[in-house]
């Protein structure tokens, strides 16, 4: 089988926002509450973050263990990586994710303002400027035969889905509104032109979007 190029367990709110406004170092989701959004992926036995203590080994649980399945790299935007804009001002920081980032893959953070690539833990760091398909080139060669996870923000999955690259996407709609911020969709009933979709609903109130290509 080819590779595939899939969004894993990434989250919106019930209007479609992936993050708020405004954001910063110390408000890396804006003015949304990960606490709120997110919910639903940290009361799970396999969270997105390592955390002490064991989680809910039920119907979301099943998702996030499924995050990091047959991943050989990922590729998130500039903003998932950090608040920062235009030129690097601050090479000394290195995103928001600490000395053992939750990727243990190559990934590709693209962006309009290069810089030198770094390694913290199993996760490698690269700052590529390209288009969607150059980029996506560029991972799964390092992926070396396994899929790519495109990780966010909203900004950069809606760029994918317009060059028609995306093969297959899990979201998660949170039972929460933001209002305004970076927005995957208005309707999930947007992909249907070129997707299959099932809707999981699940007991802790967040409802699992499943869409694979056409």
């Amino acid at each position: 089988m080819s590779q595939l190029l899939r969004v894993q367990n990434f989250t919106v709110s019930s209007d479609g926002f992936g993050a708020g406004e405004g954001q910063s170092l110390e408000k890396p989701f804006g003015h949304a509450d990960p606490g709120n959004l997110l919910a639903w992926a940290f009361a799970t036995d396999h969270p997105p973050i390592k955390r002490s203590g064991p989680g809910g080994r039920g119907l979301d649980d099943y998702f996030t263990r499924d995050y990091a399945r047959n991943i050989g790299a990922e590729i998130m935007g500039r903003n998932k990586f950090g608040p920062q804009r235009g030129p690097w001002q601050d090479h000394e920081w290195q995103g928001w994710w600490g000395d053992e980032p939750p990727f243990h893959t190559p990934v590709f953070v693209m962006t309009h303002h290069e810089r030198p690539s770094f390694t913290l833990s199993d996760t490698t760091f690269h700052f590529v400027d390209g288009d969607p398909a150059a980029v996506l080139s560029q991972a799964k060669e390092a992926a070396q035969g396994k899929d790519v996870r495109l990780g966010g923000g909203a900004t950069i999955i809606r760029q994918f889905l317009e060059a028609d690259l995306l093969d297959t996407l899990h979201v998660a709609v949170a039972p929460t509104k933001l209002g305004s911020g970076a927005r995957l969709w208005e309707s999930p009933d947007e992909l249907l032109d070129r997707f299959h979709q099932d809707v999981v609903p699940s007991p802790s109130g967040v409802t699992h979007h499943l869409f694979w290509r056409r």
